[in-house]
């Protein structure tokens, strides 16, 4: 069967995330995206965990739903990790997305990590322990779990970081390298940014929201078509498997908030090319740049932009309704306008992934406003206007010029 699914995500006690992040609105909202399964994210803290023992029950093997609810929104275990630590003379500061078929192995594996670190602290632990080190443990508990690392272009916590990170696989996990089988994406970079980089061809690459609130969830996701259970989606991250694993949706990179260099604080914000005609120094304050996603995969790549290895899974970028929506209206997405017509897609059409992917012009224009059925076109179809984000800043994606939501419909498309 063929479904959506968004693996990393966190609960209310994760720090600087929305108290609306329990399993009841993450099921509420499930549906309302259009994703069937969805991780419960950090299973690491015992009182997240508490509430996943007494709120869920098992159905399929190794995935969950409510307890006395008809629900059809699957849960899977996970959780991301934080492991800081030296090596090599530099401080590394990683991130990663593990994998749970049981609650029964999720405790054991925290029995284990909570030598290393205060899992009561923060739904995503800062742990002393070598991500090499943490992927020893989690196999050793269970050759079941999957370990991924996280956002990992990302210039502070990830995999390949300009600030912490390595620049192969190889580098941070050592022998271990063999039992990575994949990598998260992130919001700042999509698959095409990472086929540059062939040592990423022999890994899987999924995509996940990262969502600190509820209406986040799916910004990023992975669609399957495989039978429904944990050992089957992790088989098909596994083996790469182009039948079972048939796309992932992606942020557009530029939207995330680490695509560019820059200095937030200095309203700086580069590409890789300015960035080298200054020496990665900010000419504001005279310190280094925070070096963003796109230079450092500059820095790494081994292939020409617009390469395309041939295993690779196919990926589509998209934007957020509620986005489009208030470009169309020219309101902020937070306002009453554009929440009604939020609502009013979803109902007539079931979910908002049907909607942003599905859905025809016609159908579209004979339920809402035309401004909004043409943002939602354009949108699907790529023809957009980004301004980057940087050190820390979301990037600005937009569909319409300024005032042109009116006149283009008059006109005809501009492109």
């Amino acid at each position: 069967m063929e479904f959506i699914a968004d693996f990393h995500l966190h609960s209310k006690y994760s720090r600087a995330t929305s108290q609306k992040m329990d399993l009841e609105n993450l099921d509420k909202w499930a549906k309302i995206k259009g994703i069937l399964v969805l991780g419960t994210g950090d299973f690491t803290h015992p009182l997240w965990l508490k509430e996943i023992k007494e709120k869920l029950e098992p159905t399929e093997p190794g995935l969950f739903k409510l307890k006395n609810s008809d629900s059809n929104t699957r849960f899977i275990l996970t959780t991301e990790v934080s492991c800081v630590y030296f090596k090599e003379g530099k401080q590394r500061k990683i991130h990663l997305i593990i994998f749970s078929p049981s609650v029964e192995i999720c405790e054991k594996m925290n029995n284990y990590l909570k030598l290393y670190g205060n899992l009561e602290a923060d739904g995503r632990p800062t742990l002393n322990l070598d991500a090499k080190e943490l992927l020893k443990i989690v196999l050793n508990v269970s050759e079941e779990c999957l370990v991924v690392p996280a956002h990992i272009w990302t210039p502070w916590f990830s995999l390949f970081g300009s600030r912490s990170g390595f620049d192969s696989i190889e580098e941070c996990f050592e022998d271990y390298s063999k039992y990575i089988f994949a990598g998260e994406t992130g919001l700042s970079s999509n698959p095409a940014m990472n086929w540059r980089l062939s040592a990423l061809d022999r890994i899987t690459l999924i995509s996940c929201s990262d969502a600190h609130s509820p209406s986040h969830i799916g910004r990023e996701a992975n669609v399957f078509d495989c039978e429904l259970s944990y050992f089957e989606i992790v088989k098909a991250i596994k083996e790469k498997d182009r039948r079972k694993f048939l796309y992932t949706i992606e942020f557009y990179p530029e939207e995330g908030k680490y695509h560019y260099d820059g200095h937030r604080n200095c309203g700086v914000s580069f590409s890789p090319k300015e960035t080298k005609k200054y020496n990665g120094i900010c000419p504001v304050c005279g310190k280094p740049l925070t070096i963003g996603v796109l230079s450092r995969v500059e820095q790494l790549a081994d292939r020409p932009e617009g390469f395309v290895p041939e295993n690779a899974i196919p990926f589509k970028s998209l934007i957020p309704l509620e986005e489009i929506i208030a470009d169309a209206l020219g309101q902020n997405v937070e306002t009453v306008g554009v929440e009604k017509e939020y609502k009013n897609l979803i109902e007539k059409f079931e979910n908002e992934f049907n909607v942003l992917l599905n859905v025809s012009r016609s159908d579209l224009e004979a339920v809402t406003l035309p401004e909004i059925a043409e943002g939602i076109i354009r949108a699907r179809e790529g023809k957009v206007f980004i301004e980057p984000g940087y050190d820390g800043v979301y990037g600005k994606v937009k569909i319409f010029q300024k005032g042109e939501q009116k006149d283009v419909l008059k006109q005809g498309t501009l492109f």
